[in-house]
């Protein structure tokens, strides 16, 4: 087969690195890719939004399959496109991928499937939601409504945390994504992310994650698109997913079965989880960043045997073979991200560091200038280990972090925290 994957993070490095060791895997193209992604597969300067580009190259190219790998072209309706042109695709269409793209969409169908999910509220004007505010009290979630790169959500200890949230929303910090804002109730307990591969009928439990989304140790500091995750969660025990796919999962296809919009990608279920009780933090539409990573990492080629199965409709006859083993990774990011950071510093020692199925480093913000790699996002490097205990694993992943050469990256160094303790 012929295969294109679209996307340039962490997320697109590790997809591309499974789907290249799988044997259908002719040959391989990645819009736009990075300076990792571009040492397995072609990369093309595409815009990967704009889906009668991507037909064109994807008929040009013979491209037997697409996958769609970040949010936005999911928005765009690009999977759309490319079903109408058939082409064989991997994501949501747009009225599906509602699920993310729309925070109060999400609220809309766990209301009408009886999902458990936090309290909210929803408003389209700035001084409704400052009283709602007031009268709720601290601590309290604020989101924007659409999509905002990971930087849509503020978990608010202070009120004056969660006003402060609002009034940058409202006054546009965070674009038209902020037009519109959903408060919710702060739920308390263990966070987990779960994956969960649909055809439109059936849905295949994928896999299990926990992901790191504070800046700073110990989970301090402002939100981030991810600072590092690991897998399997040992919060997810087999009880948890059972409940999590017959309370959580299976009711929200079949409304959005009902609505005429079914869903057909990877459904990634954010829960917190309390007392053996999964609530719904959030969905989101696509693999998570830097969840994939250790995803990818421990599933290896088989992975892409099962998108394309949940692409063609043949989830009812498949089935993942998990190891016994554990994968984490470490997130570099430039420093001063969340908030402005430099771009265009080199980045050294990366050619020294050994690639196998047990060690990655997934390039996500990188460029290559001359001879050199560059930084040029926030989150750069998803430095992945993969052992048979967390620990060797944990191990591992730091010891090829210290070993790269970049004074204006940073990382965390307690990455698994939780589950190490």
């Amino acid at each position: 087969m012929n295969i294109l994957i679209l996307g340039s993070g962490g997320r697109e490095h590790a997809l591309a690195w499974a789907t290249a060791q799988n044997p259908k895997c002719d040959k391989l193209f990645v819009a736009p890719g990075n300076a990792g992604i571009a040492e397995l597969a072609t990369c093309v300067a595409l815009d990967i939004n704009d889906g009668a580009a991507v037909v064109t190259f994807a008929q040009k190219e013979a491209i037997d399959f697409v996958i769609i790998g970040p949010e936005a072209p999911l928005a765009a309706g690009v999977s759309d496109t490319l079903r109408a042109a058939g082409i064989l695709t991997f994501g949501p269409s747009a009225a599906a991928a509602q699920l993310e793209a729309s925070k109060a969409f999400t609220k809309e169908i766990c209301d009408a499937s009886g999902a458990p999910t936090a309290g909210y509220a929803h408003f389209t004007e700035h001084a409704p939601a400052r009283d709602y505010v007031q009268a709720q009290g601290a601590p309290i979630v604020i989101k924007a409504d659409g999509l905002a790169a990971g930087k849509g959500v503020v978990v608010a200890m202070t009120l004056e945390e969660a006003l402060d949230a609002v009034d940058d929303m409202f006054g546009g910090s965070l674009g038209a994504a902020g037009a519109e804002v959903v408060i919710e109730e702060f739920m308390e307990g263990e966070e987990a992310s779960f994956f969960v591969l649909c055809d439109g009928e059936e849905a295949l439990p994928l896999g299990t994650a926990q992901d790191h989304k504070r800046v700073g140790e110990g989970d301090t500091g402002p939100n981030t698109g991810g600072m590092g995750a690991y897998s399997p969660a040992p919060v997810m025990t087999d009880e948890i997913i059972a409940k999590t796919m017959d309370e959580i999962v299976r009711p929200t296809l079949r409304e959005m079965a009902r609505r005429g919009t079914p869903y057909q990608g990877v459904l990634f279920v954010g829960l917190m989880i309390k007392d053996g009780a999964p609530r719904l933090v959030e969905y989101n539409a696509r693999f998570g960043d830097p969840e994939c990573q250790v995803l990818m990492m421990r599933l290896g080629a088989q992975a892409f045997d099962h998108i394309q199965a949940a692409a063609e409709g043949r989830l009812n006859e498949a089935k993942v073979h998990w190891a016994d083993d554990h994968a984490l990774t470490v997130v570099m990011a430039a420093k001063g991200y969340p908030a402005a950071y430099e771009k265009g510093t080199v980045i050294k020692g990366l050619e020294a560091l050994p690639q196998s199925s047990s060690q990655m480093v997934f390039h996500a913000g990188t460029a290559r200038a001359a001879e050199n790699v560059t930084a040029v996002g926030g989150r750069v490097l998803a430095v992945t280990a993969r052992a048979d205990t967390l620990e060797e694993a944990h191990s591992l992943a730091y010891s090829i972090t210290r070993q790269i050469d970049w004074p204006e990256g940073f990382f965390r160094s307690d990455i698994g925290w939780r589950a190490l303790r």
